[in-house]
């Protein structure tokens, strides 16, 4: 039996021109989360990882606490879905940047309502797959995993892929699937065993590199 550890990557630049982008806080989660793995004596067999820079910027701050940098198989069916895409189905004018609580919660409101339409087939986002074909594409690296590995694998991806993983070994509905990803932590670790037949749920979206208090204000969300 084998055990898959799924990272969200760390914190990224919500609100700004550009997401994609690691911030300050986002590469200490990393390298925070590595040195944790090292702590524990921790090895991978085999790293996979989305194609976007927040992916490659979070295993790469992992890999330098860890003190080792495993090549990582770069999987595109791990990429996020695009908000904004999402978004503009059911909100075709330009949302400000949000600057106070009430407009965080606006966007995300959005965000919840556009997932569930595009879940359902009711609207189709520019240039983002069919969500049947997202989902394929991340239970595509899971059958790879169980196929291909035993002992301990590490994917680094997003909270939309991650919490489709979870719905997808659980057999959650669509509904429950968002309220998992809008829950889900930066640099949070989930973990599944694994067998060549099936993965099972053992965590979900825990910190265990930011529990003493003075990682209390480390915690983030977007």
């Amino acid at each position: 039996m084998g055990t898959l550890y799924l990272v969200r990557h760390g914190q990224a630049s919500f609100g700004a021109d550009d997401y994609d982008v690691l911030s300050d806080m986002g590469q200490r989660q990393s390298v925070r989360l590595g040195e944790y793995f090292a702590h524990k004596g921790m090895k991978f067999d085999a790293v996979l990882t989305g194609t976007l820079r927040r992916h490659l910027q979070t295993y790469a701050g992992i890999s330098q606490g860890l003190g080792v940098a495993a090549e990582a198989v770069q999987w595109p069916g791990l990429n996020e879905y695009d908000s904004h895409a999402v978004i503009a189905t059911i909100h075709p004018h330009k949302l400000e940047k949000p600057t106070s609580p009430e407009m965080y919660r606006s966007h995300f409101r959005l965000l919840r309502d556009g997932l569930a339409q595009w879940m359902a087939g009711v609207v189709s986002p520019q240039g983002m797959p069919s969500y049947t074909d997202f989902v394929a594409g991340v239970t595509s690296a899971l059958d790879h995993i169980r196929s291909s590995y035993e002992g301990n694998v590490l994917l680094v991806s997003s909270g939309g892929p991650i919490s489709t993983a979870v719905g997808h070994v659980l057999g959650t509905s669509p509904e429950t699937t968002i309220e998992l990803n809008l829950r889900i932590r930066n640099s949070s670790v989930t973990e599944f065993a694994f067998t060549p037949k099936r993965h099972m749920l053992v965590t979900y979206n825990t910190l265990p590199h930011l529990d003493a208090p003075e990682h209390a204000s480390w915690v983030t969300y977007a």
